[in-house]
């Protein structure tokens, strides 16, 4: 039996900064997870994510990650997803020096 379709959203890294990135229902990229566009159809996904990866001259590593619908937008369900909108680990640079956001 085939497995149900989970809603995504497509990430990739930016191609000169390096940063996580997210792909908006208005074709731009965010840095911020809660303005991904989220795609429930799994056509579409993959029409989305054709459509990310023309966009060599921007980003690399294109793929669809699983997110589940939350109060304030997509949230990562994979503890990948959720470590690389945070940033490296090593010590405390970029998205680690702002203060911490709200959880809800």
């Amino acid at each position: 039996m085939a497995r149900a379709f989970t809603p995504k959203v497509v990430t990739a890294n930016h191609l000169l900064e390096g940063d996580v990135i997210y792909l908006t229902a208005t074709d731009d990229w965010s840095r911020t997870l809660s303005e991904a566009e989220v795609i429930t159809d799994e056509a579409h996904a993959q029409v989305r994510l054709l459509d990310a990866e023309r966009q060599a001259n921007i980003i690399v590593g294109a793929y669809l990650a699983d997110v589940a619908l939350g109060s304030t937008g997509p949230e990562p369900t994979h503890f990948r997803e959720d470590f690389r909108r945070t940033g490296p680990s090593n010590y405390f640079h970029g998205k680690q020096e702002l203060p911490p956001q709200p959880q809800t």
